[in-house]
């Protein structure tokens, strides 16, 4: 897009003007970010309309990718860095003496993911624009996020992630395509008033979804996909006659109700009405995301459905939205007749599921009192769907009643989500080649045997336009002086870096710019939390979702050991650390808390200790989110990595990481096995058990964590700290992590992600870690060779082969069209 430096100044003193009634002297931090957005939407409305256009004249096969989250930051300067005018809308605001940056900063990052799952759909969307494949995301808008976290007493405590506090300038209300969704009710069957007979449902909650738009700004072309967005509503949410009667609460009762649907993601689902509630959340996006696209066809295609897979493939990403295919043959059925065998066959063409774990928890089953009381005609479907499926086992497997109990799609009480998903869709994919081969050969393995073509692998990536290019402006530069542009959409390139690994100057400048990002982090730290770090020291990161079996608390026990090793040889001299946390627990998640309050206890101790001082600091990142992770990852020396072996479907902070230089200490997991082919296992600190001999443990049942108790001492002391009243007077905060190691909890066994196990392997090496710091140039050629070696783990290859083997969408080229402050 070229940019008219005069008409975007004019468009953005006149927005300053009309909106706030102020001029650039007057305006305030948020008026100024506001206003600059909005000029900035200006020059990108008119490719976003061409892109839409485009895609309704010539009718061709899209993608649409459901997710419950997407994570996607910040969108001032992603949207400015893919439309390339950057740098020139900050020339524009030196000429007013405003400072890009401190605008930047004024942005809140949009509420509306929490982790990888969310990160990696941003991350595709991003790719299917800059690609130039018509890719389209739908998700709900949610009010409050999932929460702003904050650390009191060393305790996680939730407050509301208010990013909607002022209006969002990136997002377009689009109340035309307002929808309704229904929930509960009685099913009836008999003659509709056009004579045909048909189920319906009568005396349903309604529930009003209305979409909220915003745009994906493909990098250096026209495109401007979408993101579509909904928002609950009640359509007769206020009821006067109560609010006469003094009844105030109950006038509002059905509008809270409805808008508690799209006010937080991942609600506390421990008790019944918390479960009522995300499901509701899940049937709500999904149907009215179906029934967005089924207006679409018939208004631009027909009523002819067989031809509806031509149009569109639906990629679910993970479970959350696998209601949506019982919800597409309600919507065939129900609303246009169509039978039910062509409608199955429409479904299973038009669906893909993406699985992103092994762990059974996390494979979405819904008690049949909630599914049927809530989704009462979605539930009969289901029914109907698993009884046609069972008569299909019984002719694979007759009298092995095990296996058709065990792939039954309901079975002990329960609705199992991914088993309708892999029944119906035409492609089931893991995201990286051990998760894949796992699924195959382990938890889904009786699936796979039935269903082989279904399975396959698609690695994840990340966009190197956010996490290369927007967080690490310098070491971009660095780049591109040595290779030139192009691999900003072509990430291959950097193996061209490696000419360079003999380079002294050039290594130099590589290790500058690390320091210089440490800096930037140090200061960020120190603004924002008081927190006081040294560059100097090895920044050893852990910034992720917190979950048992990614194992914080395997790093944090290392943290202890290490300060009990510091204070009992006062002559240590290995180089300084600084341990660097973030992430949120779960609300409902009670051992992910104490662990986070376990990691404040000991940052406590450490950071208080002047025998440590200048040797060991510990801190944790308060409410962890995209735009903190922009300035972590650059600064990272060290990368941990180290869920137990087999549990970590990819991961893919590893990949950000290693984009910007950190190496990876990890075990052999998820996307890390593909990452040490990549740069060399000498590049990386590989430890612990592997998938395969934790396997081999699991089948023996002979896992005693006091062996590794009695051949480890200074593991034992470690574990003991936990209740012996050195972090905790009580003695009792930790008593039950304590327990979860030693004796086991709940009806598991002890320490059943293998912290003990892996320990001794962790520490040895940590070890090595120190030793290869200490060696600059050696230190260097290795952050060197992860940066050259980081190309595989682009999202752009993951889309192409998503486009090559599942979606087979076809590139279009979107025409420019200038806008008033562009030419």
């Amino acid at each position: 897009m070229e940019f008219d430096a005069k008409l975007f100044r004019e468009n953005l003193t006149a927005r300053l003007r009309r909106q706030y009634g102020k001029d650039i002297s007057q305006a305030n931090k948020h008026d100024l970010f506001d206003a600059v957005s909005a000029s900035a939407l200006e020059i990108i409305m008119p490719n976003w309309m061409e892109t839409r256009r485009t895609y309704e004249s010539k009718p061709t096969k899209q993608l649409y990718y459901l997710s419950a989250e997407f994570l996607m930051g910040r969108a001032l300067s992603n949207n400015l860095i893919n439309a390339q005018i950057k740098e020139q809308v900050e020339e524009v605001l030196k000429g007013f003496s405003v400072d890009y940056d401190i605008i930047e900063d004024e942005e809140p990052d949009a509420g509306l993911g929490n982790g990888g799952l969310g990160r990696l759909a941003a991350c595709f969307l991003d790719s299917l624009a800059t690609l130039q494949y018509p890719g389209n995301g739908y998700g709900i808008r949610y009010q409050y996020g999932m929460f702003e976290q904050h650390i009191e007493n060393g305790y996680q405590v939730e407050y509301p992630d208010n990013w909607l506090k002022h209006r969002d300038p990136w997002e377009v209300k689009r109340s035309d395509l307002s929808v309704t969704v229904k929930f509960g009710g009685e099913i009836k069957y008999g003659k509709t008033p056009d004579g045909q007979d048909r189920f319906y449902v009568v005396n349903a909650e309604e529930v009003t979804a209305t979409p909220y738009d915003m745009p994906v700004v493909g990098y250096g072309n026209n495109t401007v996909n979408t993101l579509r967005l909904w928002q609950a509503t009640s359509p007769d949410g206020f009821d006067l006659q109560l609010f006469n009667d003094s009844q105030y609460n109950r006038a509002v009762e059905k509008q809270n109700s409805a808008e508690n649907i799209s006010r937080v993601l991942y609600p506390n689902d421990n008790g019944p009405q918390g479960k009522i509630l995300r499901l509701k959340q899940q049937y709500f996006f999904t149907s009215a995301s179906l029934q967005d696209l089924i207006h679409h066809f018939v208004s631009n295609v027909g009523t002819d459905f067989s031809k509806f897979p031509d149009y569109h493939v639906i990629q679910l990403n993970d479970t959350h939205p696998v209601v949506a295919i019982p919800e597409l043959m309600r919507i065939l059925i129900d609303e246009y007749n169509v039978g039910w065998d062509e409608s199955w066959e429409i479904v299973k063409k038009t669906f893909a599921y993406t699985n992103h774990t092994i762990l059974a928890e996390a494979l979405e089953k819904w008690q049949i009192d909630i599914f049927q009381g809530l989704l009462p005609r979605i539930y009969q479907i289901v029914e109907e769907i698993n009884r046609r499926f069972m008569i299909e086992l019984q002719e694979k497997f007759p009298g092995d009643y095990r296996k058709q109990n065990h792939m039954s799609i309901i079975h002990d009480g329960k609705v199992y989500m991914a088993w309708l998903a892999i029944h119906t869709c035409f492609s089931v994919n893991g995201v990286a080649e051990l998760h894949t081969e796992l699924l195959k050969t382990q938890e889904l393995k009786d699936w796979a045997s039935i269903y082989p073509e279904k399975f396959n692998n698609k690695t994840n990536g990340v966009t190197q336009r956010r996490w290369l290019l927007s967080s690490n402006p310098e070491l971009s530069k660095w780049i591109t002086d040595r290779i030139g542009h192009g691999w900003e959409v072509n990430l291959e390139q950097l193996k061209e870096l490696e000419k360079f690994i003999n380079d002294d100057a050039s290594l130099q400048q590589l290790m500058e710019i690390k320091y210089h990002n440490k800096q930037r982090l140090a200061e960020y730290l120190k603004v924002n939390q008081n927190e006081f770090i040294d560059p100097e020291s090895i920044f050893d990161v852990q910034v992720k979702r917190l979950h048992e079996y990614k194992r914080q608390l395997l790093n944090v026990l290392h943290i202890m050991y290490l300060y009990n090793k510091i204070i009992s040889n006062p002559s240590y001299n290995g180089p300084s650390r600084t341990f660097i946390f973030g992430a949120k627990a779960a609300s409902g998640y009670r051992r992910a808390k104490s662990i986070i309050k376990l990691i404040n206890s000991v940052a406590d101790r450490v950071n208080s200790d002047r025998r440590v001082c200048g040797k060991l600091r510990v801190v944790f990142v308060e409410n962890y989110r995209v735009s903190a992770a922009e300035k972590i990852i650059p600064a990272a020396d060290v990368s941990e990595q180290i869920s137990t072996a087999g549990l970590e479907a990819s991961g893919t902070s590893n990949m950000k990481f290693m984009m910007n230089g950190a190496l990876t200490i990890g075990t052999m997991d998820g996307a890390n096995i593909e990452i040490v082919q990549e740069a060399g296992k000498e590049n990386a600190f590989i430890f612990g058990l592997t998938s395969d001999e934790i396997l081999e443990i699991n089948k023996e049942h002979n896992y005693n964590p006091q062996k590794y108790l009695e051949r480890c001492p200074e593991l034992a002391k470690v574990i003991n700290q936990l209740v012996d009243g050195t972090y905790d007077e009580s003695r009792q905060l930790f008593r039950e992590l304590y327990d979860s190691l030693v004796y086991g909890i709940e009806g598991q066994r002890p320490d059943p992600f293998y912290v003990l196990a892996d320990f001794e392997s962790y520490v040895e090496s940590q070890k090595q870690i120190e030793e290869a710091y200490r060696q600059r140039k050696v230190w260097a050629q290795k952050v060197l060779k992860n940066i050259a070696n980081s190309g595989k783990f682009t999202s752009d290859r993951t889309i192409e082969e998503y486009v090559n083997d599942i979606w087979h969408l076809e590139k279009i080229q979107i025409k420019s069209k200038d806008s008033k402050a562009s030419k």
